[in-house]
Order: C-alpha cells, then structure tokens, then sequence
C-alpha cells in the first residue's frame, strides 16, 4: 500500500520510464548528433552565434528584471535585488558582446563542467536501469562524456572542435 492509497498498477522505475519514453530518449540522441555535427562543421559561427543569442538574452533578462523592479517599487515590495539583478545583467550582455573571446572562454569551461556533472549522472542511473534496458549503452555515453570533459579541461585552446564534439557526444549518450 503507498502514501496515497492502494498500489498504483503504472511501473514509475527509471527502466520502465526510460522504455515508455524511448522515442523522446532518440530524439534527443538524434538532436544532440545534428547540432553536433553542424557545430563540428562550422564552429566559427557557431560560437559567436551562441555568444550573441546569449549576450542579447542576457541584456532583455536584465530589462525585465529592471521592469520587475520597478513595479515591485511601486507596490512597495522589495525591489533591490531585482535591480541589481537587472543592472548585473545587462553589463554582462554588454561585455559578452564586447570581448565575444572571453565569453566563448568562459561557456567552454562551463561546458567541461556540463560534460562531468551530466557524465556522472547518467552513470549513476545507468546502474539503476535493467540490464536489457541499455544500461551499458548509457553508461558508454555517461563514460565518454565524463572523458571529453576531462580532456576540455586543459585543452580549451582548441575549443571549436570540442564544442561540436560535445554536442554530437552528448546525442549519442
């Protein structure tokens, strides 16, 4: 018997998740291999690219959080943090474009991070899964994503190329 009442009769494992849910599981493998492999091929302005997309999200995140701001003041609410979030976030879309180098040395390191926090995740539930489930195909993928983020760590120069290594790596986990 559970919390709310009777046994349910739905299997709520991650094996019979992930089985119910296998075609969403693909298509992020699929997604993750085509923007990969565009990123691999193109890693230029696929770069600078996230880097404008993330620098002019970041300037209209900052407008809108001054905005909120401005409305929690005028309903006598605390408005503080909403302004300096706002402030800090339009200067960091302005620097972002500014030193577009910087911004792209910085979203590499957090890619590492991504690859070895994601890495040891999906390795600790690729043991929790059924064996005839893909256990072993996710924990290949978890294994090599944990391997590309260690090896992104001091290798940033060459950031391009792992970038659409990455992405096509984190399709095929």
């Amino acid at each position: 018997m559970s919390f709310f009442g009777e046994k349910p009769d739905f299997d709520f494992s991650l094996s019979s998740t992930l089985a119910r849910n296998w075609t969403v599981v693909a298509a992020r493998g699929v997604f993750g291999l085509v923007i990969g492999l565009i990123a691999f091929l193109f890693p230029g302005p696929t770069l600078l690219s996230l880097v404008g997309l993330f620098a002019v999200f970041l300037i209209i995140d900052g407008i809108l959080a001054i905005v909120a701001a401005v409305r929690a003041a005028s309903t006598n609410e605390r408005w503080g943090f909403l302004t300096f979030e706002g402030i800090a976030g339009i200067v960091a879309g302005i620097l972002a474009m500014a030193m577009p180098g910087l911004t792209v040395f910085v979203f590499v390191g957090l890619l590492a991070a991504w690859a070895l926090v994601s890495g040891a995740l999906e390795l600790r539930a690729a043991f929790s899964l059924a064996t005839d489930h893909g256990r072993w195909w996710l924990a290949l993928g978890a294994i090599i994503l944990i391997v590309f983020g260690i090896v992104l760590v001091p290798l940033h120069k060459d950031y391009d190329s792992f970038v659409g290594c990455a992405l096509m790596l984190a399709g095929s986990g």
